[in-house]
């Protein structure tokens, strides 16, 4: 064979190559309206994806691309952001409002993301407005590609179970609450998925996965099976220490996945769902039936934890319980143990508080005395256009919190981050009320939950070993947790309350993560369906980034 031959074949092989080694794609249609729904008996309008209440379940592998088309049937602006996928350089599809323009009622966008490196449970939802309380919301469950073991026999069947709290009122009527400077209030009830019976059945015998996901407004609950310990085996992306549970508390924002044998007399049972740290518990409960089973559920359910003071500290301590599985890879092939981020040496830390205060007679939240409002272009748009200046300013809110925490500046809060820098994050609670911590872009090492305040002599509780990789922390009233994480995802990043009402009146911010490099190594440009709004709508594009 000539030698002109063999370099044609040798290039037709690397295509190819190239082809074959492509991760597969999976593509979704999303027809979002809205539809009545009554989770608590009370037909209110809903938020439905293609019919859905709760929405279409994404069931990827590590490494998919995911595409998703959005239609916007709804009245009001529209975006989903797909909470615990980190989008890799791609900030850009992350669907908030400081990273993208909304969807306009009766348009569509298509979201296209990658699921890169990533294990574990996960959801999407609508960022806008306060449609989170009316649904729009379902599952992205992420499984480990087929060569890499997972520390658990597959299970028969795997249930998405979304729980948390519900308000009959609506979502305009919550959003004219909160836009009139009062709280949205005490919620109206508990739910567990679209409330049908049975929600799942079983097999004598056969042990389920049963991913739990709380995506409440403001209310931690306790999930538990009547008859049916829970081995823990799943943490938001991380393989845990399989230790069992009778019960486990799931702060607003959170998932993790438990397995549970049907080893009991075949029946109907319930699954329980309380909520915890209110001055008056709510609670549901569903039916998980055995297949050909015989008999109701019992009427006897199992206990609540403890509340109040006690409660606390029995939550704290089960946290506490929540470990890295060193020995178990995640989504790539060396074990999760093998990252020893208790050795890496800090440079950054941050330490939060949140408050809430009166701006002109109305209730607001906020981070170090800022209370975040959105700008009308997304922050990450006028950044890269290079007219942040006509927008926003950096760093207004300080590494600590003023001396009055509670009197409170609106403006965009934009915290410029160094790219690659291992930061520390402290947040100190003060209030009555629990919080819960979100950040995308990232997961992060929760290495402590402690009560009182925080000082640097705290750092010798902390766990360097193995705490779990999670995107999501609680901070217990009166309270401090730390996390620590390295920023090396080039982008603007969300750091908000998982609870709604605080993030709908300020209390979040936006890290800005730039690579110095300005290279495609780090970032991704511009998609070129990526809509363009507010000052940046007609200005000629920045010179792209470069390989």
């Amino acid at each position: 064979m000539g030698s002109g031959k063999v370099t044609v074949v040798a290039l037709l092989l690397c295509l190819a190559v190239g082809v074959i080694a492509e991760d597969p794609y999976l593509y979704f249609n999303w027809n979002v309206t809205y539809g009545t729904v009554s989770p608590l008996g009370v037909p209110q309008q809903g938020i439905l994806i293609n019919g859905q209440f709760p929405g279409p379940r994404i069931n990827c592998t590590s490494n998919n691309n995911i595409v998703v088309n959005v239609f916007n049937n709804l009245d009001e602006p529209f975006l989903f952001t797909w909470n615990g996928v980190q989008h890799r350089k791609n900030s850009w599809q992350d669907g908030t409002p400081g990273t993208m323009c909304p969807i306009m009622p009766g348009q569509n966008f298509t979201y296209r993301f990658q699921v890169k490196d990533q294990i574990g449970s996960y959801y999407y939802f609508p960022t806008t407005a306060l449609h989170r309380a009316a649904g729009g919301y379902g599952p992205i469950n992420v499984h480990s590609r087929a060569l890499i073991p997972v520390p658990f026999d597959n299970p028969a069947d795997e249930y998405n179970v979304f729980v948390g709290d519900w308000y009959n009122k609506g979502h305009k009527t919550l959003k004219k609450v909160l836009d009139g400077g009062h709280t949205v209030g005490r919620p109206d009830g508990i739910i567990i998925n679209e409330a049908k019976e049975p929600l799942f059945t079983m097999e004598a015998g056969k042990t389920y996965r049963y991913r739990f996901c709380n995506l409440g407004m403001r209310s931690s609950v306790n999930v538990r099976f009547q008859g049916h310990p829970m081995k823990l085996v799943e943490l938001e992306g991380s393989h845990t220490v399989q230790n069992i549970y009778d019960s486990l508390d799931l702060h607003v924002g959170q998932c993790l996945s438990v397995l549970v044998t049907a080893d009991q007399e075949p029946k109907d049972y319930y699954l329980v769902v309380s909520s915890r740290f209110l001055k008056q518990e709510l609670s549901s409960v569903a039916i998980i039936r055995y297949a050909n089973g015989k008999g109701p559920a019992s009427p006897e359910l199992p206990a609540s934890p403890p509340d109040n003071t006690e409660g606390i500290a029995w939550s704290m301590n089960q946290f506490r319980s929540f470990r890295w599985n060193l020995t178990a890879s995640a989504a790539r092939p060396n074990p999760q143990g093998s990252y020893h981020y208790g050795q890496i040496n800090i440079t950054h830390t941050i330490k939060i508080v949140n408050s809430m205060g009166q701006v002109n007679g109305k209730l607001r939240y906020g981070l170090n005395g800022i209370s975040h409002s959105d700008t009308e272009t997304p922050l990450k748009l006028v950044e890269y256009f290079g007219a942040a200046d006509k927008t926003f300013k950096y760093d207004l809110m300080a590494d600590e919190a003023p001396a009055d925490p509670s009197k409170l500046t609106v403006a965009p809060n934009v915290k410029n981050a160094t790219y690659r820098n291992f930061v520390e994050i402290i947040f100190e609670n003060h209030e009555k009320s629990i919080r819960t911590y979100h950040l995308d872009g990232y997961s992060f090492f929760a290495v402590a939950v402690e009560p009182g305040k925080w000082s640097p002599e705290k750092r010798k509780n902390y766990n360097l070993v193995d705490a779990t990789s999670r995107n999501n922390i609680q901070v217990y009233p009166n309270s401090w947790a730390a996390i620590m994480l390295t920023f090396d995802n080039a982008g603007m990043w969300n750091l908000r309350s998982e609870m709604w009402e605080k993030t709908y009146l300020g209390e979040q911010l936006y890290f800005s993560v730039l690579s110095p490099g300005r290279s495609l190594r780090d970032e991704y440009n511009l998609p070129d369906n990526h809509p363009l709004c507010g000052v940046v709508k007609g200005m000629p594009l920045p010179a792209p980034y470069k390989a």
